[in-house]
Formats: C-alpha cells, structure tokens, sequence
C-alpha cells in the first residue's frame, strides 16, 4: 500500500508491541487467508535464473506478444497480496522494459477500500489507453504528501499496471501479460508492519482477508503467465 491513514493502538495491540511479536502471534493463529494455496501450478513458476535472467525473459516474452484487439499499448499486470514484493519488482521491470510508466493499483485503493475500487481504474486508465488516448487520475487520498495528485500516462509500447487485483478478471481484456508475486503471510505481514508501524495490524488484518476472498474467488496466480517468488529477497 501507499501509506496508513490515521491509525490507532488498541487494546488489542499494545504501544509496546513489537512487529516480530505480532508476527509470531498472528503466524500461530491465521485464519481465513491461510487455506490459500502458496503456489500456483509448477509450469508457470519462475527459474531461479537470478533477477536479470528473470526481468530479461519477461521482457523478451512480453514483445513477442500482441496487444489486444485496437491497442498499441502492451499492459503487463504486477500482482500479488500486499508486502510481497510487487512495487519493487515492478520498478526493475519497468526499467527492464524501457523505463515504461508504472500505474498502481494502490493510487485507486484505500484502507477503507482495498478491492472495490476497480471501475474507477477501468474508466480512467485502462479504457482510455485501449482507445489509444491518455489516462488521466486523481491519487487516492492515504494522509501522504502525494494525496490528490492529478497522474496523466499516455499512451505508450508498454505500460505496467501494479499492485492488489492488478490481474483481476475485470482487467484481463487489456492485459498483454500478467505476473504473480508470491511470499507467505508472515513475510507480507512483517515487512507490512516494519513499514507501517504495529499499530497497523488491525488495517493490515482487514486488507489481508479482503486479498483472500480475491484470490479464492479468481485464482490470479493460476492464471498468470508467470509467478515469482517475492520471499526469497532477489531484488526487495
């Protein structure tokens, strides 16, 4: 995610709670999301051919590939649960590929909203670049200094769509070529909380049930043409 909003230490999560005491607690008592498969089939799964092999063998299959029907643009979907290591993989591929612009699912998202906010995406983004025309947004609002700020992309050879429900159902009819990034909850959970401060958990908790339901319900990584592992620390 982008950044908390306001956050508040509960009972629940005392002010001298440690994240790795949080971790430990919560990897003792997962409950819903912790029925999700890890791992997609073997055949879509990533070498360990180290990152620039990797992002090389991205790039090379994703220019062999045509843009759907009416589109110049190849977009390729980055997705993943929060604090897997989607964001920065997604800055080596875009370098990998060009230096091509990033859109983040996360400036659609919001505490409040972490998976319900895909029409915005589809009309302001991916309609307008299937149309060859420029998309054009407002960032959603997370209490950060970058909240509000009015993003133009225009159209290009390449576009990468990341974060939360990236690959999406919804989205497939614009996507060129989608990638899963796996890591266990615990990774995600820790490296949430290292970021956000413990008194995220609950916010972290809530997102974390919301990102099941999605995956349980659509599959992405079974779908995805490629899924690599974000817990092995390549390039976060």
């Amino acid at each position: 995610m982008s950044g908390p909003g306001t956050t508040t230490i509960s009972a629940a999560t005392p002010a001298n709670a440690t994240t790795s005491s949080i971790v430990r607690s919560y990897s003792r008592a997962r409950s819903y999301w912790a029925r999700i498969p890890a791992v997609a089939p073997a055949e879509h799964i990533a070498e360990d051919d180290g990152l620039d092999g990797l992002l090389a063998r991205i790039a090379r299959e994703v220019r062999e590939r045509r843009p759907p029907d009416g589109m110049s643009t190849r977009i390729v979907a980055v997705d993943g649960h929060g604090g897997s290591g989607k964001s920065s993989f997604a800055r080596h591929l875009a370098r990998a590929l060009g230096d091509v612009p990033i859109v983040q699912t996360d400036d659609f998202a919001s505490w409040d909203n972490p998976i319900d906010w895909w029409p915005q995406l589809l009309e302001r983004v991916l309609i307008p670049l299937s149309r060859n025309q420029p998309a054009r947004f407002e960032r959603s609002r997370w209490g950060g200094e970058r909240d509000g700020e009015l993003v133009e992309v225009e159209p290009a050879e390449f576009v990468i769509l990341e974060g939360v429900t990236a690959s999406r159902e919804a989205f497939a009819p614009y996507v060129t070529y989608s990638i899963w990034v796996e890591a266990p909850a615990e990774v995600r959970l820790r490296r949430g909380l290292d970021r956000d401060g413990p008194g995220a958990l609950e916010q972290w908790q809530a997102w974390m049930a919301e990102e099941a339901q999605y995956v349980e319900r659509e599959r992405p990584d079974e779908r995805a043409d490629l899924v690599v592992r974000g817990d092995r620390d390549l390039w976060t």
